[in-house]
């Protein structure tokens, strides 16, 4: 470190406990010391050069940050799938800055607390059920799905609905092999007069 008020502490001189968590830190993740429930100091992860890689150029990285309680074996599968383009972070170690804010289902104020903090963010609502990973973050469109409804198309005009449920039910015949007539939709009405 270049900046002369820094002070450092030799790892050999800490608890191996608090070593072995600190070198677990993932970068921009931090550890926070407590006394009597306050926060009276912050230990922050590395960057990868830090560690002995090379920092790719920040315009290479999309940073991710997740708004929900992920492990920390949740974020690095959620990393290592999406690849060496990204980088995920949770909420509270994640720069003002980052490009995706990962958000469970919430209400629309907390959408919009969350745009007035990350004004740059792309907001991905996001309903997550990994059973293996132990995350289960499910909202109305995953129980009506549970229930029953094949799909779910948000559309902004009946023309885009048109093309949304053309291309959905096109996808659904192919998944399910079934190549016999289009899909007609019978009224109430039809119904009565049988």
């Amino acid at each position: 470190m270049s900046d002369q008020s820094a002070r450092w502490v030799d790892a050999t001189q800490l608890p191996e406990e608090l070593v072995a968590l600190i070198d677990a830190l993932r970068p921009g993740e931090d550890v926070l010391i407590t006394r009597d429930g306050e926060t009276i100091a912050k230990i922050s992860g590395a960057y990868p050069e830090a560690k002995g890689f090379a920092a790719p150029a920040s315009e290479d990285i999309t940073v991710v940050a997740t708004a929900m309680k992920l492990s920390a074996s949740a974020r690095d599968s959620l990393s290592e799938r999406l690849g060496p383009g990204y980088l995920v972070l949770d909420l509270h170690s994640a720069p003002p800055t980052v490009d995706v804010l990962l958000v469970p289902p919430a209400s629309p104020q907390l959408i919009g607390n969350f745009r007035a903090l990350y004004p740059k963010a792309r907001i991905v609502i996001t309903e997550i059920e990994d059973a293996e990973l132990g995350v289960k973050y499910e909202g109305p469109v995953r129980r009506l799905l549970d229930a029953g409804a094949e799909a779910y198309i948000p559309s902004s005009t009946i023309p885009r609905l048109a093309e949304q449920l053309d291309r959905t039910m096109t996808q659904l015949r192919q998944l399910t092999g079934d190549s016999s007539a289009p899909l007609t939709i019978e009224s109430p009405r039809d119904r009565a007069l049988e």
